[in-house]
């Protein structure tokens, strides 16, 4: 299957997976997918993600982290930046999301990061996705 906004999947198959109580969601693989999952990972989003073999492909296995009251960790999740109209922003201007409660994903010339990291960085980029 053709998808012509990968990481806008992805997210939509996040959002499903939560408002459904899945325990995992499998994602299929690339680079900057790993690296957004790398990165909800390290923020505490999502417990574990691995790579599985799905025949001549590979997906992302993600774990989805819940509280103990069943709620899921990740309470929204927006895509900014499409295909059809992308998001720039200067290293002065790295959004906040929620008054730094939520992450920005921003991909950067030094990979993808969080908005924090990437105002430690001094650096600016392509506005991915708020997670909040």
């Amino acid at each position: 299957m053709f998808v012509t906004d990968p990481i806008a999947d992805m997210l939509t198959r996040l959002r499903n997976a939560i408002s459904a109580k899945h325990k995992t969601v499998e994602i299929p693989a690339s680079k900057e997918k790993l690296e957004i999952a790398k990165i909800l990972l390290d923020e505490g989003y999502i417990t574990e993600y691995k790579l599985v073999d799905a025949g001549n492909f590979k997906n992302i296995e993600i774990s989805i982290k819940y509280d103990e009251e069943g709620q899921s960790v990740i309470q929204g999740l927006k895509r900014i930046s499409k295909p059809g109209l992308r998001i720039y922003s200067t290293k002065d201007n790295l959004p906040k999301v929620i008054s730094g409660l939520g992450i920005a994903i921003i991909s950067t010339n030094k990979g993808y990061m969080t908005d924090r990291v990437a105002r430690s960085l001094n650096v600016g980029g392509e506005v991915i996705a708020y997670v909040w």
